[in-house]
């Protein structure tokens, strides 16, 4: 008998006996539950081994047995409710509880933040959607780099509080000659899966990247023995335990490349496997042969939970990285507050339009102009307030990294070259981007501009898909770091700017980059690039996003990351005495 038949069950005896501990006999039961005394008995003797009442049956013809309740039904239906917020059918608890928006709030945060099961840490986090793909190789957003770090390792990695490059997968490592890297491999390693680290799973990791600009000037990967990699280059490079710090860069389970779960549930070495991930939770479990310090919290749980249900939860009572998404209300009062617990700062990105100046409308200077001159951020905020955009923790971008000013408020004089129509795509799954693009398109139809506007995934963006029909993509970077050089696989990764840019300037990033490379000592000119491709009018900055945890006193060594998130594996709830 499935649970929800048996709550059915437990109501009728309830409403029966108006929850009162009552004498009665197996026969009146069955007739109440309209079955045989033999289904009678064998009801009453699961509903008792719930908890849900004791069944005494008397000994000797005509004696009555003693039925003592011990939950309510309202108990057992509000059970039923906590099980459907579990399971992510918030629609029906919410139907439930009779639309009371407060009270599907109230059951949410109950149970969410650090909880104990079996000797087991757990801390359960929202989020407001799902990660269907955790393949490193792929185009990921900000909480995808993150979750790859908990999940995979690199041969290097940069430290999140120093910005320095440490010893990863690759002990040591030394440049043999300007063109020949060789790295060395820490032995013993397992996957999630018990399988040990080879070389051949470095070679196919870093292989299956190659066709990526920022990668490309690596000709060939081999082993020369044992727990040893040599790289081979295409051009100088005296900084690639640099380059191969990177997110993208994570190691891969070679068996488990290309099989049918390894964009959902991939195969890592990191701190964290995972354990479950589907369109309502992301189960990450520590990896108890993981090479480094065990992980603190066992698991980490991430609900998914739909953008209503995200406005209504109160952060403070618990870690709540929905800051990435969720709205200022309940986190007004901490920003302003300067409290040790706040740890938000500005996001280094910002959301942005990228012009089409190879195929689309932007190819003709007059327009690029047009654009770039017409709109900022500044000049949309009116059309946003209309929608309530100011729910959201915006603020002005003149550049693409807080701090740099590389473009003027958006002029309201200039008028467009001609009457026509325009096509935007922005990345999907983002509840800021349809105010966003709704803005824009109220703005240029002042000037007699219609704006069609379509969506796209963030892969298919970052991919460059259908870039001849589109004249404007409205999306997101973040670099995750503060390093000079972090603003390279943004511009480098995928085909998103290079289908955008005419080929001479493309062509001068990537002679920026590979001069960079072989210059010993150097800070990467971030900053003047950034205002090329501004001044070429390739890209219009919008706003910085403010990221952050906001937690109360659950738990230990919180720190939050330039992503927003924290390190799961150093956090931990100190026992209480």
């Amino acid at each position: 008998m499935s649970g929800q038949r048996l709550q059915a069950q437990f109501s009728k005896i309830y409403a029966h006996f108006r929850g009162k501990d009552s004498d009665t006999n197996l026969q009146d039961m069955s007739e109440i539950l309209f079955c045989t005394r033999r289904n009678a008995r064998m009801v009453l003797n699961k509903m008792a081994e719930q908890g849900w009442l004791t069944w005494d049956p008397a000994v000797g013809r005509g004696k009555q047995s003693r039925l003592t309740f011990h939950r309510s039904q309202s108990d057992l239906q509000m059970k039923r409710v906590r099980e459907w917020v579990k399971n992510g059918k918030l629609d029906a608890a919410l139907e439930h509880l009779d639309n009371d928006a407060a009270k599907l709030a109230q059951l949410i945060q109950e149970q969410l933040g650090v909880t104990t099961q079996e000797g087991k840490q757990i801390i359960r986090l929202p989020y407001y959607r799902a990660f269907p793909s955790l393949n490193p190789s792929k185009p990921q957003r900000r909480s995808e780099r993150h979750l790859i770090t908990q999940i995979f390792n690199g041969l290097t990695r940069i430290n999140e509080r120093t910005n320095d490059v440490e010893p990863d997968l690759a002990h040591h490592w030394e440049a043999l000659s300007d063109m020949h890297w060789r790295f060395y491999l820490r032995p013993a390693v397992k996957f999630h899966d018990g399988s040990l680290l080879s070389a051949a799973d470095v070679i196919a990791s870093l292989e299956n990247l190659l066709d990526n600009a920022y990668f490309s000037h690596i000709e060939t990967i081999e082993s020369p023995t044992e727990n040893a990699v040599d790289i081979y280059l295409r051009s100088p490079d005296c900084r690639l335990h640099e380059t191969l710090a990177v997110p993208m860069a994570a190691i891969q389970s070679k068996s488990s490349m290309g099989t049918k779960n390894a964009e959902r549930l991939p195969i890592g070495t990191g701190p964290y496997l995972v354990a479950e991930n589907n369109s309502r939770q992301l189960v990450l479990r520590a990896h108890d042969q993981y090479f480094g310090f065990r992980a603190l919290t066992d698991e980490i749980e991430i609900w998914v939970l739909d953008s209503a249900a995200m406005c209504y939860l109160q952060p403070t009572a618990s870690l709540d990285p929905t800051v990435l998404d969720s709205r200022q209300g309940a986190l007004h009062q901490n920003v302003l507050s300067n409290s040790e617990n706040d740890r938000l700062a500005l996001d280094e990105g910002c959301n942005y339009l990228l012009l089409n100046r190879r195929t689309g409308i932007a190819k003709d200077p007059r327009w690029a102009e047009y654009l770039h001159s017409r709109i900022a951020s500044f000049s949309l905020m009116p059309y946003l307030a209309q929608d309530g955009i100011g729910e959201y923790r915006l603020t002005n971008a003149y550049g693409l990294i807080p701090g740099w000013v590389h473009t003027n408020a958006g002029s309201s004089e200039l008028t467009a070259p001609a009457v026509t129509r325009l096509r935007l795509v922005h990345q999907a799954d983002n509840p800021q981007f349809p105010k966003l693009a709704q803005a824009l398109k109220a703005m240029l139809a002042a000037d007699h501009v219609v704006l069609d506007i379509d969506v796209l995934s963030y892969e298919d963006m970052m991919q460059g898909k259908s870039a001849k029909k589109v004249d404007i993509w409205l999306c997101g970077m973040s670099l995750g770091n503060q390093r000079s050089d972090a603003i390279l696989p943004w511009l480098m990764n995928f085909n998103h700017i290079s289908v955008a840019m005419p080929d001479e300037d493309y062509a001068k990033l990537e002679e920026s980059m590979m001069t960079w490379r072989r210059t010993p000592n150097k800070a990467f000119p971030a900053e003047t690039l950034g205002r090329m491709i501004v001044e070429q009018r390739q890209i219009i900055p919008l706003f910085h996003i403010w990221l952050g945890v906001v937690d109360g006193r659950d738990l230990e060594d919180v720190s939050s990351n330039n992503v927003g998130w924290f390190d799961f594996k150093s956090v931990w709830k100190k026992p209480s005495f």
